[in-house]
């Protein structure tokens, strides 16, 4: 089924909490652990303007499709971490702009250096450029999903888990998006399939690798999918039903990059 834009326009709206009651994380605190997962959440829903800032200097821009949808997109998401940051301030963890933009600062070269590098990647694959970008949306958004549901089964916190699940039933939104594209793109180029391929099981890595501290992706992936295989086989199996990505692992191999045991 093609993915509708227009009812994705009309439909998306902050992401509910107002009902939830937060005076349970007075008496139900959330744990350490927890809370530095949220963290990350937080601040990777908060980065994605340097996403969309990406896509602007490659093929991406020029699809009215593509385009449309991002500037959604980058709202869901912004709203997204402003419902995280609410849990977090009752914890006494207080998340705003001054802050991820000197995390911006701090990435230094590599922050600035991220779109001229994906510009001239793009300008070499031309067009099908925009399959790869499609194909690594669908991976990250895929892998969040499976973030929020992990991170809600296993607080299980009345307030905590149904507002995991509504972001995360926002993000399969996002993943039905990024799959229809993809599948559309790499169905009509041979070419696309070889490009996805090399790029994605050599250089993919798990959201928020590159601008959060690299002992930050390992804690968080530690913490929501160590000793998970058939988590991360459900996600490689999502990947690989995409034309010409038959047999990649994607998710298996990035973790185990980063030692993480499955």
């Amino acid at each position: 089924m093609a993915f509708d834009l227009d009812q994705f326009a009309e439909t998306s709206v902050p992401v509910k909490y107002e009902d939830l009651d937060f005076d349970t994380f007075g008496s139900r605190p959330l744990d350490a652990q927890t809370l530095r997962s949220l963290r990350y959440m937080c601040d990777v829903e908060f980065h994605t303007s340097c996403f969309l800032r990406d896509m602007l200097v490659t093929p991406s821009h020029r699809e009215e499709d593509a385009g449309g949808f991002m500037t959604m997109w980058n709202r869901e998401e912004f709203w997204h971490g402003e419902a995280l940051s609410m849990v977090l301030a009752r914890h006494g963890i207080i998340v705003d702009y001054d802050e991820i933009k000197a995390k911006r600062v701090k990435l230094g070269w590599t922050g600035a250096l991220g779109p001229l590098k994906q510009s001239v990647l793009s300008n070499l694959a031309g067009t099908d450029f925009v399959a790869v970008h499609m194909v690594w949306g669908a991976a990250n958004e895929l892998s969040a999903v499976a973030a929020y549901r992990q991170l809600s089964a296993m607080t299980d916190h009345p307030a905590l888990s149904p507002l995991l699940k509504r972001i995360a039933q926002q993000e399969t939104r996002h993943v039905a998006f990024y799959t229809t594209q993809a599948r559309e793109r790499l169905l009509a180029s041979e070419n696309a399939q070889k490009i996805v391929r090399m790029i994605m099981s050599r250089v993919w890595k798990p959201v928020g690798s590159g601008m959060m501290d690299e002992s930050e992706v390992v804690h968080v992936m530690n913490h929501l999918f160590a000793g998970r295989a058939t988590e991360l086989d459900k996600l490689d199996t999502r990947v690989q039903k995409l034309p010409g990505l038959e047999g990649l692992t994607i998710f298996r191999n990035a973790f185990a990059r980063l030692g993480i045991p499955a």
